[in-house]
């Protein structure tokens, strides 16, 4: 239609609509402010997903979408209103503008043309300010309370996955799925009632609300690849990049090569961003990249003013999403109210911010691995209801990639939990997106690893050179150095001894009816918000907790208040005191911050999630390590410690950035090669399992000599989706992993010898000649052949041959070793596991 700009005009209550006018521009639509009509259209608009509209704009009573689509609708016809919505469903707009010239959430438009009035929305810098555009009726998706279906059948939410797009334009792409959920519900209408997501970019599905019979019905058509339910995900700096060697005051080779990742645009998956913090500053940005295809959807707390040169995109996605699962205060937007989004973006890719601490802790220059990098945010994750998490649904995930894919972003970071490995990481890949994920939080015990599909990079956490002592005397003048986040306030008294109370596992029962006023309380437990509440509330002085080492100290961030953690041999020390004195006290004094020699690193993070992958034993899982315990970042206007792998992948992501920016021509499989070859192994007795690679180098991961790279359609000859039921999760291996050029060789059923092939790419020095160096798994004959590899400009790439042969016959646990070629000052290195077997499903449980 070009140039052309059609309108058209909702004219009576009887759900019809007529095209009356044809201008220049794009589609618009002009909706009655009725009350029932525009009650309908507004549940419409808030159900449907994404499109290529620019705004909605309300004025004299009228609401009018302008829209870049292409309907063919003439002036004059008249449409039925249930094409109208589903129009609507394809080409239909978030952003909208009030009589001020200021945006609103349009999945309030309901309840706008209800009140007859229209809410502003405002925003300032201090959170608690900034004005919560919430509908007195809000509801987030109505398809997350509609869960009955019309036989009285229970619903809820599949995903049904399609494969590639075999449509050139979204729209068709949409019909179709319509075209086939149709024939299972029995209409179009009821099909676009039970849509929640249409997949049309990167790949090919939907999300709807179905009953099991109508799953399984779905599973039987030719085209569904798989069906399963939709699942829940959950959320899982100023020292850490010095540790790293990427010092942005004396710019590595990778720092200075890449132009600290300009231009690179990163794509966040998590809970949103808070623009005002100083991490997002776009001063001395250039124009947007003119390849940038993405949107600034508004919402509550978020106006168009919030994107900017260095936060280029934003989205959230409620669909699927209970409004009672979310917490009263969260923003229906963009805006990052749980914090979570804006520690990790801030992380990967956060401007410099000069003189940033956590109440003079930590003090330093917070800046991200890739501070020239663009940020485009996907809110998926929201607050829950109790406050405690952060955690969204598989659906709304998926269609933050399948989004982020159509966008034009160049990296995808992820920090949250998975119960399964998304297909729409797959076809991101395959799209030439670099994915990592964080590893998960639930170690230190054995396969407990997610996030473990072989085409993403999947981080476990590290600890850095910097601790937190906080110093104990005892009334012996005996000192204990414990770890704490614990500051005093401006106006707080110097320290002073106190009588020192022991209440044991300091459960509520146990504090109940005792005098705790001015006494600091030593508690065999872990730390406990509960427990600091109770003492709080009874008057005490401060908290001892002795525990198992975590390596996490956000939960001692007591606001102020003595919250300190001890190990249990120095925990026994004070209680050893305890008993002896026949007045026991203490004084515990502020923190300190201590970097550098004084502390032993890099070292595994107790909380990181271990291998062997549960579902890839083939695959060793995770790749690499990054710091990821007490990193500081931004949190709202100012900056927090946190903990966990979902600081370690925004390292991870941010040195990514860097890569791709200095060897653009590179693919995921060749960066994550780089990355995990190139490795400094942590200090800590562990394996592979532990840390994959080792622990991350970014600037040796520039040059890393040898590549093992991938085309991304091999993974689909290792990793089938040809399951034909409702439970099927794309995971099923047709070949051993272990056949894969991975980075890595893991052979969990080592009976009879197993030869493995590789195949490396040489991206440093033309003339090179790299010497194999084996490290055999103990118990295993390890052979490589050939053991020299030359390279010259016509021979670039080589194959080689790991032949692994068990030397003992019995039931074994993994054992590890290493393959590294040597050529003069490069090292190129891969981890290698395998265990002997010799029964089937065995269970080594005792």
């Amino acid at each position: 239609m070009g140039l052309e700009r059609r309108r058209l005009v909702l004219r009576s209550l009887s759900l019809a609509v007529t095209v009356v006018s044809v201008a220049a521009g794009g589609l618009t639509t002009a909706v009655d402010h009725r009350n029932d009509l525009g009650q309908t259209i507004g549940e419409a608009m808030a159900n449907v997903e994404d499109f290529e509209t620019r705004q909605l704009v309300v004025d004299d009573g009228k609401v009018v979408v302008v829209v870049d689509g292409d309907e063919a609708m003439l002036e004059g016809d008249v449409v039925p209103m249930t094409t109208m919505v589903s129009s609507l469903f394809e080409i239909k707009t978030k952003r909208s503008i009030n009589k001020s010239g200021q945006l609103v959430d349009t999945n309030q438009l309901g309840d706008l043309f209800s009140q007859q009035s229209i809410a502003e929305t405002s925003t300032t810098k201090e959170q608690d300010n900034i004005t919560r555009l919430r509908p007195s009726n809000s509801n987030l998706n109505c398809k997350g309370n509609c869960n009955v279906g019309v036989h009285g059948e229970s619903r809820r939410l599949y995903i049904v996955y399609l494969g590639d797009v075999k449509h050139g334009h979204p729209n068709d792409v949409i019909d179709s799925h319509h075209d086939i959920l149709s024939i299972v519900l029995g209409s179009k209408e009821d099909s676009l009632a039970s849509m929640v997501h249409n997949y049309k970019h990167g790949f090919s599905g939907f999300a709807a609300m179905l009953t099991e019979e109508q799953a399984k019905q779905l599973a039987e058509f030719p085209e569904v690849i798989s069906i399963e339910p939709s699942r829940t995900h959950t959320t899982t700096t100023t020292r850490s990049w010095d540790f790293l060697g990427v010092n942005y005051q004396m710019p590595s080779e990778l720092l200075h090569g890449s132009n600290y990742g300009e231009d690179i645009i990163i794509g966040v998956v998590d809970t949103g961003i808070w623009p005002e913090s100083r991490s997002f500053s776009d001063k001395g940005y250039g124009p947007v990249p003119s390849r940038w295809r993405g949107v600034c959807q508004v919402g509550q707390g978020w106006d168009r003013n919030n994107c900017s040169r260095k936060i280029i995109g934003a989205r959230f996605y409620t669909a699927g999403v209970d409004e009672e699962d979310i917490h009263k205060a969260e923003y229906l937007s963009p805006r990052d109210y749980d914090g979570h989004g804006t520690h990790t973006a801030s992380t990967a890719a956060g401007s410099v911010v000069e003189a940033a601490s956590f109440h003079g802790l930590a003090t330093g220059a917070a800046r991200g691995g890739a501070p020239r990098a663009r940020i485009a945010v996907y809110k998926s994750l929201w607050t829950t209801a109790d406050g405690r998490n952060a955690a969204g649904s598989t659906a709304s995930v998926l269609a933050a990639i399948d989004d982020a894919i159509h966008d034009g972003v160049d990296v995808l970071s992820l920090s949250l939990s998975s119960a399964e490995n998304l297909f729409g990481a797959l076809h991101a890949v395959q799209k030439g997106i670099t994915v990592v994920y964080s590893a998960g939080n639930s170690g230190h015990r054995p396969q407990t690893v997610g996030n473990t599909a072989p085409w993403v990079i999947t981080v476990a956490a590290s600890k850095v050179d910097r601790s937190f002592p906080t110093v104990i005397t005892l009334g012996n003048k005996q000192q204990i150095v414990g770890q704490s986040l614990y500051y005093q306030g401006k106006n707080s008294s110097s320290s002073s001894f106190r009588s020192l109370a022991y209440r044991g596992q300091c459960t509520t029962d146990a504090l109940n009816g005792t005098d705790l006023r001015e006494k600091i309380v030593l508690c065999a437990s872990p730390i406990s918000t509960t427990t600091v509440e109770d003492v709080k509330d009874a008057g005490g002085s401060g908290l001892i907790f002795v525990q198992d080492t975590t390596d996490i100290l956000s939960g001692t961030d007591c606001k102020g208040f003595p919250c300190v953690l001890l190990d249990t041999d120095t925990g026994k020390k004070i209680a050893k005191y305890f008993v002896a004195a026949r007045s026991p006290v203490a004084k515990i004094d502020p923190t300190r911050t201590i970097t550098g020699k004084e502390t032993l690193a890099p070292k595994v993070a107790a909380f990181s999630s271990r291998g062997p992958s549960t579902e890839y034993a083939d695959i060793i899982k995770p790749d690499i390590a990054a710091p990821g315990a007490n990193i500081l970042a931004a949190k709202g206007d100012s900056y927090e410690i946190m903990s966990g792998t979902s600081m370690a992948a925004p390292h991870v992501a941010g040195i990514v950035v860097l890569l791709k920016a200095l060897h653009p021509k590179w693919s995921p499989a060749a960066i994550k090669s780089a990355i995990v070859t190139t490795e400094g192994s942590p200090r800590k007795i562990a394996d592979p399992f532990d840390y994959g690679g080792g622990h991350i180098n970014p600037n040796k991961a520039a040059d890393p000599g040898l590549i093992y790279d991938i085309d991304p359609s091999d993974y689909n000859y290792f990793f089938s989706c040809n399951i034909k039921n409702t439970s099927s999760t794309c995971n099923a291996t047709s070949v051993p992993g272990y056949h894969l050029n991975l980075p890595s060789i893991s052979v969990p059923e080592l009976r009879y010898p197993v030869t493995v092939s590789r195949k490396v790419t040489n991206v440093g020095e033309v003339d090179a000649v790299y010497h194999a160096t084996i490290q055999s798994p103990p118990g295993v004959k390890m052979d490589v052949e050939p053991p020299v590899l030359v390279f010259n400009a016509a021979n670039k790439v080589h194959t080689f041959h790991v032949k692994l042969s068990p030397m003992w016959k019995l039931q074994g646990d993994y054992t590890f070793g290493s393959l590294t070629w040597h050529s003069g000052q490069k090292t190129v290195r891969i981890p290698i596991a395998a265990r002997i077997t010799v029964y089937d499903f065995y269970a080594d449980v005792a």
